[in-house]
């Protein structure tokens, strides 16, 4: 197989990748040990692909304890230019509404004891990477054409604020990340994204607003049935959007 043009890592709801035609898939080792399950390499639209599961095959993994570099440098190490991280989110801000699919382009890491970076060990000098944009604008610009093109309603920023987990946070706590200019809340994208760009990989987010923040929307509790059935739908919309996106790589 040629290198693919795109790797995808899927969040919740997105264990599985429909429509992938997979040709081989591959059990890897790291430096770092073992990402979170096999890389599946195939053909989506027409073009070749790597399909990795943030969370496992099982969605077990909870988000604290996630091998972040293990992942990216097993990606990395296929060739891949350009990473895609679909994500479930909940919303803060007007807007933010559940199944929303909005394309980040900030956030703020309120996560802690995450390894956050490959330079600890054995360095010549400290490396310090520009992390003041967080996503590619060009992944970003992209993914925005591929959902104007598929006809999806997709907010074109926002503020990801990242949180330990695995427990959704208090209506105090979503206030703070309010005030501080977050938009909306999710658990996974550092120390995902700073990996990305120590390795030099374009990457970009897709979030899929899953539902209301504590404190947020008309309940003063998270329903969590709620939360599937709207990761559900909302993740039919990035399976339509990925198909255009494949076409403008």
């Amino acid at each position: 197989m040629n290198m693919p043009e795109l790797a995808i890592i899927g969040g919740t709801g997105l264990t599985a990748l429909d429509g992938l035609e997979i040709t081989s898939q591959e059990t890897v080792q790291t430096p770092y040990g073992k990402p979170s399950g096999p890389l599946s390499y195939g053909m989506l639209a027409g073009r070749e692909i790597v399909f990795l599961p943030r969370h496992g095959t099982n969605h077990s993994l909870p988000p604290h304890m996630i091998n972040y570099r293990a992942n990216i440098w097993a990606l990395k190490q296929t060739g891949v230019p350009r990473i895609l991280a679909v994500a479930a989110v909940g919303g803060i801000t007007e807007g933010m509404t559940p199944t929303k699919l909005v394309i980040p382009d900030q956030l703020i890491d309120y996560s802690s004891g995450r390894i956050a970076t490959y330079f600890e060990e054995d360095l010549g000098h400290v490396t310090h990477v520009d992390f003041s944009q967080p996503y590619c604008e060009n992944m970003r610009h992209m993914l925005l054409r591929a959902c104007r093109m598929a006809g999806i309603d997709a907010a074109d920023e926002g503020v990801y604020g990242v949180t330990q987990g695995p427990r959704l946070e208090t209506a105090a706590e979503i206030q703070r990340m309010e005030r501080d200019g977050c938009t909306l809340v999710g658990m996974t994208a550092m120390p995902e994204a700073v990996l990305a760009r120590e390795l030099e990989l374009s990457y970009a987010t897709c979030a899929v607003v899953a539902n209301w923040a504590a404190g947020k929307g008309d309940t003063t509790t998270i329903d969590m049935a709620l939360i599937e059935e709207n990761v559900r739908h909302g993740m039919g919309q990035v399976r339509r959007l990925l198909k255009v996106l494949i076409t403008l790589l």
